[in-house]
Order: C-alpha cells, then structure tokens, then sequence
C-alpha cells in the first residue's frame, strides 16, 4: 500500500484502477453537521431523561473495552447479514483489521501454531498476522476443491511440527479475486475445519454489496459447530474513517461454552492493553446513524451500491471492447458484487510494471502478486471499480489495453531476437 501510494503520489493524473477504498461520492450526507447530529442522536438514547451533560462526559472518558454500541451493532447484524450475536459474544473493535490483529494471536499462541489463507488473499490479513508474530500458510492453488486443499496443507504443516489453527476467509465478494464461495463450499468448509477443530476467522466487509444473484448465508449463520469468529466493518457501508468494527465470536468453540467465553475475555483483555477502547465518538456516530436507520443499513448503502454495480458493469463492458481484440488469452472474471475483479495478464506483471504502465499510460493497477504467497498470481492483476466513475474507468481500461499491446509486442521482438541470437 505504501508503494502505491507513492506511485499515486509520483503520478497524480494518472488513473488508479488500484484504490479498493469505497467511493467518496456520497459523504455530503456525512457532512459535520449530520455527524454532529448522529452523535447526539445518541448521546440522547444513552441518557433518556438525565443530564446529556453526563452522556457528553461518558463519549469523552475512557469507555468499555468491549464496546458502547454493542446492541445496536447486533441489531443490524441481524437484520443485514443474518448473522446471531449477542452481548457476551461481540467486541466492538478499531476496524476489522484490529479485530484481525486481536484474533490470530490469541487463536495461535504457540511458535508451531499457523494460520491458513487461499491464494491469494487481502494483504491486510497477511500482514496483520507477520506483524503479530503468527505464521501464515498458503493452501496449494493446485487443489481444485477446497476441503482436499485444507486437508493437505493440515497434513504438510503436521509432517514439519506444526498446526493450523486458523482459516482466514473472505467468502463473499473475496478481496482481491471477487471470488463468491457457494453455499455448498461453505458449508465443506466449516466440515473439516469442525472436525480439524480449526477456528474460522470470516471476514465479510463486502457482503452487502451485491449487484445479482441470490445471497449465500455467511458461514457464521451456517456454523452448527462452533467454530466461526465473524468479522465486520463499518468502513465500507459508512465510512472508513469512523473505524468501527465487530468480531463475533461462536455462542460455543466446538460445542464448549466456557471456551467461547475464555477467548472473548481474551481478546478483551488484549484490547485493553493495544486501544484501551475504540473511539466513544466514532462509535457514537456510527450508533446515531444506525438509530435513526432503524437497525439497518439497507437503505442507507442503497445510493452506492447502485453506483457500484453501474461501475461493474461499464468495466465489464469496456474490458471486453478493449481487451477482446488483443488476445484471447486475456481473461476475467463477471464479479456478482463487491469492489473488485481479476484480469489474467500473457505476461509477469510486477512493480516495475506497474510504474511503467504509470508513467507511460498514465493508469495504476494492482499486481497479484501483492495479495499472493508465491509466484502463482505473477500473470494476474486486480481492477478496482469502486473509487472511480465510468469516465475514468473508459480512460483507464483503454490505456491499460494500449499498454498490454505494447508489452506484448516488445515481448514478443525480444524473443524473437533472443531466437536469432541463439540460431547464429
């Protein structure tokens, strides 16, 4: 992220196809006024006929670790995602990402102790898990079905010493490929991990956005075994900024209740130790807004959803005009929802690329292989339809599809010569 930044930074006309942020289009409804107001819409539901003097002090002290708007975000998980919690099994955390850096330790204490990931997978997750000091494998991309996957990263991590302990997971709308896993896959996989007793860590800041097709329950409404921590975020349905989110742990850890428990005061514990409390005043926000939205999110998220999907479709549309021409080994996937699709590339695609393409084309893409474990995703990028409008994505695909046609046939001239040169 830093690199791209500065590349964006180097180049600031230059179209960025890279950006997974939501759109900033509609955050005048966000303006200071109305965050004033969310937060005193709640500042009233904390103190219903007592000084909101006292509800103004308690946004500005030091608040629960566990969270203050605890309740409401239960409400709206229910409502919006079909996901049960309840108030001794949800932590309200600085963004999925502390939520992330909360769970991995705790779930893997010990140096043998690994967490797996499909390759690829959000660098976040990755990064969250080398930054606490837990290792990550990678199950193997040559297994088509993902429980014989998982069965044999098991098997090679137990013939070196060590365990997973841990799957991270986006199912729905998967950051960076866009990738959708189906009920039955879904429910494969919370299969062996019951049976492997394999914490399900599922990450699902996207799940919302979805353009067709009939919604898949997350994998925690699925979970009968106890084994999935949900993971939400406000960052894409509000605003990434208010850095609210929620793990929601299983009402049992494999049929144990006392377990559940233990690692909830766990993680409560560590958060006091890292945040002491996610911001009073964000939560305070987040809390106004889900009150004056009854509970949900659906109509509020309506605007950019819409906006999205049109940006889906006109990347859809502009990369088959563009692309189809060139080569018919160029190919991507028809995401139903989310921010992203992959594009499969004839050639290596990596950091020198993305800043020739930068300076010489004037548009920003995503290497695979920033999101991978290994060199499998060296042919691949990731197309970002979010932060951009259908002119800039016009301009940024055809730019993208004059490059691939030059490197292709500078490819192609420098084997040609490398053909002479050994015939001579």
């Amino acid at each position: 992220m830093n690199f791209l930044n500065e590349v964006a930074d180097q180049f600031p006309l230059a179209i960025s196809l890279a950006a997974g942020r939501p759109t900033d289009r509609f955050y005048e409804r966000l303006n200071p006024g109305v965050l004033l107001d969310k937060q005193a819409r709640h500042e009233h539901s904390l103190t219903p006929g007592r000084n909101l003097l006292d509800a103004k002090a308690r946004l500005l002290q030091y608040g629960r670790t566990a969270g203050m708007i605890n309740e409401l975000v239960i409400q709206q998980l229910r409502a919006d995602e079909g996901v049960t919690a309840s108030s001794e099994r949800i932590l309200i955390t600085a963004g999925c990402q502390e939520a992330l850096s909360l769970c991995l330790p705790a779930l893997c204490p010990d140096p043998q102790d690994v967490v797996l990931v499909f390759n690829p997978t959000y660098a976040g997750a990755t990064g969250a898990a080398r930054a606490t000091g837990v290792a990550v494998f990678a199950i193997p991309n040559v297994y088509l079905d993902v429980v014989e996957g998982i069965e044999q990263a098991v098997k090679e991590l137990h013939q070196s010493g060590r365990r997973a302990r841990a799957l991270y997971i986006i199912p729905e709308f998967d950051n960076p490929t866009g990738r959708v896993l189906d009920e039955s896959q879904r429910r494969a996989i919370l299969g062996i991990c019951a049976r492997l007793r394999i914490t399900v860590l599922e990450d699902n800041p996207y799940g919302m956005f979805r353009y067709e097709g009939q919604p898949v329950q997350p994998m925690a409404a699925l979970d009968e075994a106890g084994c999935v921590i949900y993971l939400s975020t406000f960052s894409k349905t509000i605003a990434p900024a208010v850095r609210v989110g929620a793990a929601t742990l299983p009402e049992t850890l494999f049929g144990d209740r006392g377990a559940s428990r233990a690692l909830r005061h766990q993680l409560v514990e560590r958060k006091s130790y890292l945040t002491v409390n996610t911001s009073q005043i964000t939560q305070a926000i987040v809390g106004g807004l889900l009150l004056g939205q009854n509970g949900s999110l659906r109509q509020w998220i309506q605007p950019a959803a819409a906006w999205y999907r049109a940006n889906r479709d006109a990347m859809l549309n502009e990369l088959q005009a563009a692309f189809t021409p060139i080569s018919s080994q160029m190919q991507w996937n028809r995401p139903s929802g989310g921010f992203f699709l992959a594009l499969d590339l004839p050639f290596r695609f990596d950091v020198e690329a993305v800043v020739e393409c930068a300076t010489n084309y004037g548009v920003i893409v995503m290497p695979m292989s920033f999101f991978a474990l290994d060199n499998s995703q060296d042919h691949r990028i990731r197309l970002s339809f979010s932060a951009v409008d259908a002119q800039q994505i016009r301009a940024g695909v055809t730019s993208l599809a004059e490059y691939v046609s030059w490197r292709m046939e500078r490819d192609l001239h420098v084997l040609k010569n490398t053909h002479k040169g050994g015939a001579s």
